[in-house]
């Protein structure tokens, strides 16, 4: 668009202006504007912002920027107030050389929604360019017997402005022998030509210097001159002549080196020595700091001697002369128009501009990724490009203008499955052979949090021993999130809960980054044996995702619980009164303790300790291993000393074993003597009690006990007949009785029991199965216990067992009761 400012119009006719420029906007889509070269830093040149529509408010909020294929910082727009205007110095010449158009093309880019826009900006040109001559100083040869009118070209002057500014006026210091003539060529440039008017006489004026002047036709005008040193020969008075005055050939560019292009012939009617010809080149135009043809100085033969570029020049003025070897030598002269045809010699180019990335894997369809630009330097078909994409990706190429495309997004990203593209652009124009160039483009999806933490396993079980040291590593969870850099970056939290009366956090704790899981104080399994809790994992995300962990902490048992021994009703522990008649077997007294542990740390065994100096194979007294009952190997005799000190050691099967000692006195009386008993304290002597004559009572006792005691074996033989023993209901397999010796009873635990068949076993009983633990290293470095399952009793085998033991112990719980009341 083409603005003409200080006119000042009629407002109809600037409301109709007005209305004809609107239209035609509408029509092209693009802005033009004018701007004289050499025009001053700041010079106004268009209201670019106002005319494309655009509020100077929202210039910088939607990112305006303009970019040019050119330099970039010829031009700059103020985002203040949407003007145009020069940034740097414009040289028309510089920029377009002599072509008869110079234009800049502009890209206007706005954000928020994008959009491109195209401007041209035409370069006005302007005098500043004065008329040069190549050769400040020339020489004319001129025969003395040249005739009048004889015509001697000049070398021109060139100017680097165009139209007007370029038109050139030659003017001739005055002289009586040549006046000065200009030819115009075809391409209408103007050449000064020396004119004789007067005949030369050699002995009289040897030699002439003339003043060639050159005024342009610009305002204000520019000059140059030239010396012009003219040379009168002698005798030889004809010039070789070219059978033509002008030769045009046309050869194909990249034509090879050496190649033949035109046989000069030129021809002098004079003889001898001022005959013979020698060809040579004067100038070459346009001028080139390589010579690209070379002539035979003796057969005027032009061939290649470089290389032929169509998108350099497509055409050249070769300005040959002939010379004689006369003395003078005399010149012909005559131009070679040379034509370049173009052949498809360039790949085509491509500009990535404007790229938006990394792109976000939300990123809507039709996103605009980058701006995509494609030139050829060949002309014609060779110069058309289409624009293609590598198959199998989520983008496609819109046209938004001629060789201008736009990569946008065409179906949803999704990091997790690819994180990055490369994109292939190929650009392939139409030439025969088509030429392809291919430009890369990286496309990285930027992460959007929109996967959680997921762990391994929905649970985990844990096995810890008791009494840890505080602060132990128990368990390390670790989750995966499938985002990247924050959105994948997981912190580990309790889920706090309340365990009992005390909170979880109280118990264990977790390391937010490592999901190290740690006991923060020793664990007791009589107090705490399954700690259940879940950790949670979450994202740095926003928002934040996150999932949850169940884990499952058994507390193993340790040997840290010595055997508890029990005292009867009233806290003491009977002195025993034993008749020096009863025989061997027969039972004084039953010692009973407990062990808080469990499996074989509450395995308790019983051993007799001899008194220190006394002799154990003498002592008639022994203790059951597994049952703790004082039982008498023989019958007292009068050698036994009247008040006998038993100590019971009491051991559970733990590593190391724990023990605990028990302390039973036992008083020896004669037949007709009433025992008496006395409490003391367990493992303490008291004082000796009376013994009472109680033979009758406890024959009474001795005859039932050993009648219900026959029927109760009785009873339990034949049942061990009736059945065999048949699967478990416990596990497959043969039963098989997980105890150590065939005498003895299990320790019962008063705070835990274990079932050995749950559902069959009464609760209250006795036996006790226990499983021996393997050791097994776990991924966490955790040894984890591998129970071995002994649990294989017949239904029918634990029930009788159980009822023989309860019943025999009842029976004798009862008759050493009733010794008790009696006494």
């Amino acid at each position: 668009m083409v603005f003409i400012w200080g006119v000042r119009l009629k407002p109809k006719r600037l409301l109709l202006s007005l209305l004809l420029l609107a239209a035609w906007e509408a029509g092209s889509g693009q802005l033009s504007y004018s701007v004289p070269e050499e025009a001053p830093h700041g010079t106004f040149v268009g209201r670019i912002a106002q005319d494309l529509g655009l509020e100077p408010a929202e210039l910088v909020p939607r990112l305006f920027r303009v970019a040019s294929r050119e330099r970039g910082d010829l031009l700059e727009v103020n985002l203040q107030n949407g003007i145009l205007f020069v940034n740097s110095r414009l040289d028309r010449e510089e920029l377009c050389g002599r072509s008869a158009e110079c234009s800049l093309h502009l890209e206007v880019i706005v954000d928020r929604p994008l959009q491109v826009f195209h401007v041209e900006v035409e370069v006005r040109d302007v005098n500043d360019n004065p008329p040069v001559f190549t050769e400040i100083q020339q020489k004319v040869l001129v025969s003395e017997s040249a005739p009048l009118d004889s015509q001697f070209p000049l070398e021109g002057a060139s100017d680097a402005d165009i139209g007007v500014n370029s038109l050139l006026t030659y003017m001739l210091s005055v002289n009586e022998y040549f006046t000065l003539k200009t030819v115009t060529k075809k391409d209408k440039n103007v050449l000064p030509v020396l004119i004789l008017r007067k005949l030369l006489d050699r002995e009289e004026t040897q030699e002439l210097s003339l003043l060639l002047m050159v005024i342009d036709g610009g305002k204000p005008e520019l000059t140059g001159s030239a010396q012009i040193q003219v040379t009168i020969l002698d005798v030889n008075d004809n010039a070789p002549e070219f059978d033509k005055p002008s030769y045009k050939v046309t050869l194909f560019e990249n034509v090879q080196n050496n190649t033949r292009v035109i046989q000069l012939n030129a021809s002098d009617p004079d003889d001898g020595l001022n005959r013979e010809i020698s060809y040579g080149i004067r100038k070459i135009l346009p001028r080139s700091e390589e010579y690209l043809f070379s002539i035979n100085e003796d057969t005027g033969e032009i061939r290649i001697y470089g290389k032929l570029d169509f998108e350099e020049n497509n055409a050249y003025e070769i300005h040959v002369y002939a010379i004689d070897k006369g003395i003078p030598s005399m010149v012909g002269h005559s131009m070679v128009f040379v034509e370049v045809l173009d052949l498809n010699d360039n790949i085509p180019e491509i500009i990535i501009t404007s790229m938006t990335l990394p792109v976000r894997e939300d990123a809507q369809v039709g996103t605009v990724i980058a701006l995509i630009s494609v030139s050829d330097r060949d002309s014609g078909v060779n110069g058309q490009v289409t624009c293609s994409l590598t198959p199998s990706v989520p983008f496609r190429l819109v046209s938004t203008f001629k060789n201008h495309y736009s990569l946008v997004l065409d179906s949803a990203l999704d990091r997790e499955t690819v994180s990055a593209y490369q994109v292939v652009v190929t650009a392939r124009d139409g030439g025969s052979p088509p030429l392809w160039a291919t430009a890369s483009v990286s496309v990285e999806v930027a992460d959007v949090n929109d996967n959680a933490p997921a762990f391994a396993q929905a649970e985990y079980t844990v096995f810890v021993k008791e009494n840890n040291a505080p602060g132990s590593h128990i368990f390390t969870v670790r989750a995966r999130d499938a985002d990247a850099q924050e959105n994948a970056r997981v912190s580990y939290a309790l889920v706090e809960r309340r365990v009992g009366e005390r909170a979880l956090s109280s118990y264990v704790s977790v390391h937010a980054e490592s999901g190290k899981v740690h006991a923060l104080q020793p664990l007791d399994r009589e107090e705490l044996e399954l700690l259940r809790f879940q950790v949670s994992a979450r994202d740095a995300g926003v928002p934040a995702l996150g999932s949850n962990v169940t884990l499952q902490v058994f507390v193993l048992d340790e040997n840290d619980n010595a055997p508890a021994l029990l005292a009867p009703a009233g806290g003491g522990a009977l002195s025993e009164a034993l008749l020096r008649s009863v025989g061997a077997g027969h039972v004084v007294t039953k010692v009973r303790a407990v062990d808080a542990d469990s499996g074989y740390n509450a395995w308790l065994s019983y051993e007799l300790q001899p008194p220190a100096g006394a002799d154990g194979a003498r002592s008639p007294f022994r203790v059951g291993l597994y049952t703790g009952e004082i039982s008498t190997t023989r019958a007292p005799d009068e050698a036994d000393a009247p008040r006998q000190r038993l100590l019971v050691l009491v051991k559970d099967h733990g590593e190391p074993a724990l023990t605990a000692t028990a302390t039973v006195l036992v008083s020896l009386v004669d037949s007709g003597q009433e025992p008496k008993t006395s409490r003391v304290s367990l493992g303490v002597v008291g004082p000796e009690a009376s013994l009472v004559d109680v033979n009758v009572y406890l024959i009474v006792a001795i005859c039932a006990v050993s009648s219900l005691l026959v029927l109760t074996l009785v009873l339990y033989v034949a049942l061990q007949c009736w059945g065999s023993p048949t699967q478990g209901a416990c596990a497959p397999g043969k039963p098989v009785l997980v105890c150590s010796s065939a005498m003895g009873s299990w320790s019962y635990s008063q705070q835990r029991r274990q079932r050995v068949c749950p559902g069959v076993v009464p609760a209250n009983t006795d036996l006790m199965a226990f499983s021996p633990s393997v050791q097994e290293p776990g991924e966490d470095g955790v040894n984890h216990p591998r129970e071995v399952s002994n649990c294989h009793h017949s239904t029918i085998f634990v029930f009788l067992n159980t009822l023989v033991y309860h019943y025999i112990y009842s029976l004798v719980s009862f008759i050493m009761l009733s010794c008790f009341v009696l006494s």
